[in-house]
């Protein structure tokens, strides 16, 4: 919105034409995201316990999450507001990826807040059943994978972090693969997003790699310099991961021990499917698997924890996802969290190490 106005006036006024750069919409996206979420947060808390939108009764966590149960939640409707807000006023809304990535955003949101307003409303904090918020995850990500892989430009080829060869074609396949990542990433978030703070960080982190790998991708000579996939304006992407990292760090500001609000499914499910159709759009699909390794360590636990009780009757971890295991085992959450981080920022570094390792 406000990038064609300066884009406008740039012909006129040479001072505007700095607007036409990403990096410098990228830098204002990010502050303007920030600034947002500065104003927000508070009033959305203070709403919040007005309207008694708290974090309830759970019978998934350990005893001791019994004080946390007066939090408020749904913070995630913040973060959406303060990521698409300035995503509208920088980003260049000529760009169909822009699009697809917002409605991404708004869409997952929709779901992850009625799961927050059953909890709310339901028994011992049940929220959609699972069976329909997962077919109405994998109804949405295919709709945004089949319009990826319609663009005549999209290659259908996964690159292979390490290896600059290996680049398997899948063709039609491509479509499950990218419902799989996206679908994956969202809950992946989601299963993270247990302890305050927690799942905030590794988000920033991928984010963060991910508004540099959207550089690099949508610059020619960058891409043919790195031997990365270039993808025609995926360079836009950086301006929407600069207000997903604004408005993270914003949240993060109440988010952090002691929480004084949750962001809930409407958040985490939102933020999870972004990052990975933004993973898909940039072509960094098993790179993700890397950056984003604390969410795949919280749904491996997960489905490791199931298949073993099933299979053998036994449990493996004291309690899954695996965060739960480490405070059943008398790690305090503080400890966890920032350990949790750590592991994300060296996953992040290893990551985008992959540039010149290949």
């Amino acid at each position: 919105m406000l990038y064609h106005l300066f884009y406008l006036l740039h012909v006129k006024v040479t001072a505007f034409n700095v607007f036409r750069y990403i990096t410098f919409r990228t830098v204002l996206a990010i502050l303007s995201a920030l600034i947002i979420s500065f104003i927000l947060t508070p009033r959305a808390i203070k709403k919040f316990q007005e309207w008694n939108i708290n974090n309830g009764k759970r019978e998934d966590v350990p005893d001791r999450h019994e004080t946390k149960r007066h939090t408020p939640t749904m913070g995630g409707s913040v973060i959406l507001i303060a990521t698409i807000i300035p995503t509208l006023l920088w980003a260049d809304l000529r760009n169909e990826y822009i699009w697809l990535v917002t409605g991404v955003l708004i869409t997952f949101g929709i779901i992850g807040y009625f799961d927050d307003i059953r909890k709310l409303k339901g028994l011992n904090g049940k929220g959609v059943p699972g069976r329909t918020k997962l077919i109405l995850e994998i109804g949405c990500a295919f709709a945004v994978s089949v319009l990826i892989y319609s663009k005549g430009t999209f290659a259908t080829q996964l690159a292979i972090p390490f290896f600059k060869h290996a680049t398997p074609d899948l063709g039609l396949f491509y479509i499950a693969v990218c419902v799989l990542i996206i679908v994956g990433t969202s809950n992946g978030v989601n299963l993270t997003d247990g302890l305050d703070g927690l799942a905030i960080g590794p988000v920033l982190t991928v984010c963060a790699t991910f508004l540099l790998f959207a550089y690099l991708v949508g610059n020619i000579k960058f891409a043919q310099y790195l031997q990365v996939f270039y993808v025609k304006g995926a360079g836009e992407l950086t301006v929407i991961c600069g207000a997903i990292l604004g408005s993270g760090i914003g949240f993060l500001w109440y988010n952090a021990y002691p929480a004084e609000l949750f962001m809930g499914d409407t958040g985490s499910l939102s933020l999870g499917a972004a990052l990975g159709t933004i993973a898909v759009m940039i072509k960094q699909e098993f790179l993700l698997v890397i950056v984003g390794g604390i969410f795949v360590m919280e749904t491996l636990s997960v489905i490791i924890q199931v298949l073993s009780f099933k299979w053998r009757g036994k449990r493996v971890f004291r309690m899954a996802p695996i965060h739960h295991h480490f405070e059943l085992k008398g790690w305090n959450e503080e400890k966890i969290v920032v350990r949790f981080w750590i592991i994300s920022v060296i996953l992040g570094l290893i990551a985008m190490s992959t540039l010149k390792l290949r």
